[in-house]
């Protein structure tokens, strides 16, 4: 790991790709500005935010302090928020269909199978809204004919025995439907829509990308070319969850049209929380898997992947490259480590989070009460780049690196 001696960032452009998240990006923005004046506060070093961005979706500037080194930062989220909503509806029986269906395609190919042999907290976490949803219907289901039954023997002495069935079968549908937007109305609390939408995106295409996903894909490769081109020292991409497999295939295609430039600033690439094989690991994903292996290869950027096992809904220390079947001989990405939860954040602290695995999902992204090497503000704040910060780091000796996906193709 290097030091502060090693300084040499004076100017930084970030890049933020979220994952799966239908909430405007301004959440990201005051996050950074609770969690980083937090860190900055335990660490001892100052840190500033200020004004939107000019020219941006939506951004935010930094500046830091660390051991009398004063760095400036420009973050910007790169937005696709908007097509997360698009594929969120409302309705509950286009939901159970689409719960069908991902089932069917994760079973039918052998990718659940695959999976199953990673991390169990991805695993759980897809299984999680299954179950909930049947849970949901199994309710209703009672609910249902519970209010029938009472109903048809409230209406046996003042109704026909044809009029008394209809109407406490259509009383019990519609405490059944009551119930079941009772659920949907609160899935804040419960997450099964959301994850389940989530996981219907990720497979509605076997693993290929949506068109419309492709093309604002074009649009974040576009603005990382113009950052590029900028006067400043690095240019950094943060991939968070499903937003790390999407920075792959930006970054791929990026470094294959943009091979010759000498003076361009330094590329980096921190995946956090990845959840790269739940899309890899399906038939169709042959693009994702192709640049997978090529950004794999690349001396032209540092590609960092931070997880941990605490963070039970990410692949926790599985080399993206090397489970999706990726490897070659001249792979030198991505290193991989643990943000060690467990030791980075005090035993009370931990003690308040550990069954909060949506909160500890984010925390890649939040303060550490007892930080060791990763600090996420100043990595994206501070004056050392990417590839100096970790140039000493050891990979985590407990990663998992052998090919399992079924599939390993790169083209259909």
């Amino acid at each position: 790991m290097g030091s502060t001696s090693d300084a040499r960032v004076k100017r930084r452009k970030v890049f933020y790709i979220p994952g799966y998240d239908p909430f405007p990006p301004r959440r990201y923005r005051e996050l950074y500005r609770k969690e980083g004046a937090a860190q900055a506060a335990i660490s001892g070093y100052d840190l500033e935010m200020s004004g939107a961005l000019e020219g941006a979706d939506f951004g935010w500037r930094v500046q830091t302090d660390i051991n009398g080194q004063t760095t400036q930062a420009e973050i910007e989220v790169l937005i696709w928020s908007d097509l997360v909503q698009e594929s969120f509806h409302d309705s509950i029986i286009l939901t159970y269909l689409a719960m069908l269906r991902t089932a069917w395609i994760y079973i039918s190919t052998g990718a659940l199978w695959r999976l199953m042999r990673l991390r169990k907290g991805p695993v759980i976490a897809a299984l999680y809204p299954v179950a909930m949803l049947i849970a949901q219907l199994a309710a209703a289901y009672m609910v249902f004919w519970g209010v029938s039954a009472v109903m048809h023997w409230a209406l046996s002495g003042v109704a026909t025995p044809f009029l008394a069935s209809v109407l406490s079968l259509a009383l019990g549908l519609v405490a059944a439907a009551f119930l079941l937007r009772g659920f949907r109305s609160h899935d804040g609390k419960f997450f099964a829509y959301y994850l389940m939408h989530d996981f219907a995106h990720t497979a509605s295409e076997h693993g290929a990308y949506p068109s419309a996903l492709t093309n604002r894909l074009n649009r974040f490769e576009d603005r990382i070319s113009e950052a590029l081109a900028s006067d400043v020292d690095e240019v950094l991409i943060v991939g968070h969850s499903s937003g790390a497999h999407l920075a792959v295939t930006v970054l791929s295609d990026l470094l294959r049209t943009q091979k010759d430039m000498p003076n361009r600033p330094e590329l980096a690439f921190l995946s956090l929380g990845q959840v790269v094989p739940m899309v890899s690991f399906l038939p169709d994903a042959h693009e994702l898997r192709r640049d997978l292996r090529f950004l794999s290869t690349q001396q032209a950027l540092t590609w960092v992947d931070v997880t941990a096992p605490g963070d039970g809904c990410s692949f926790a220390l599985c080399d993206p490259v090397g489970v999706s079947g990726q490897t070659t001989p001249e792979k030198r990405w991505p290193l991989v480590f643990s943000a060690a939860f467990t030791q980075s954040l005090s035993p009370a602290r931990w003690r308040a989070l550990r069954w909060r695995f949506f909160r500890l999902h984010f925390q890649y992204l939040c303060a550490f009460d007892q930080p060791k090497d990763y600090d996420y503000f100043q990595i994206t704040g501070g004056p050392i780049t990417l590839r100096e910060r970790y140039a000493n780091r050891p990979a985590s000796r407990s990663r998992i690196e052998g090919s399992v996906s079924k599939f390993s193709s790169v083209g259909p």
